[in-house]
């Protein structure tokens, strides 16, 4: 079990958690659009949003590798059931508090429950488990959070 074990897991895991949520994009299952809601943080630009949101997703992925490796190994195992594990908390992190929560407090073009008419925003806000982008995405975004931390365990 080393570091770059799991860098390696977790680029691959997070190639894979997008690959699920573009897919789940293109069979209508979401309207989340993960690094365009990441990349507008950055720039108001559109088609410099995804590229500026792919990367970040991508090092986000690797920076929550590492945070799973030192789980891992305060654990003294790296079992994938583990790693499911790890990954459905990710999951329900990233879909409660983390998009819910803090990404709104910070995102300079998201809408809040407090957005008004006066307000210009690119994304509507969230809502709960990101329900106002379809109701299947929380189910989505666990599903592929689950892949994630199974697949850097697998890679340990």
């Amino acid at each position: 079990m080393s570091i770059w074990q799991a860098l390696a897991g977790g680029f691959v895991g997070t190639a894979v958690l997008t690959t699920v949520l573009r897919s789940a994009t293109e069979f209508h299952l979401t309207r989340m659009d993960l690094p365009f809601l990441l990349g507008t943080a950055i720039t108001a630009d559109r088609t410099r949003a995804k590229a500026f949101g792919y990367a970040a997703h991508f090092v986000f992925g690797l920076a929550f590798a590492l945070i799973y490796y030192a789980l891992f190994a305060a654990l003294g195992s790296h079992a994938w059931w583990i790693g499911a594990l790890f990954g459905a908390g990710h999951g329900m992190f990233s879909g409660t508090v983390l998009i819910n929560v803090l990404l709104p407090v910070v995102h300079p073009r998201m809408g809040t429950a407090l957005s008004d008419s006066t307000t210009v925003t690119l994304l509507e806000p969230p809502g709960f488990l990101a329900r106002n982008y379809g109701p299947q995405t929380a189910t989505v975004g666990l599903i592929a959070h689950v892949l994630y931390g199974t697949i850097i365990a697998l890679f340990l």
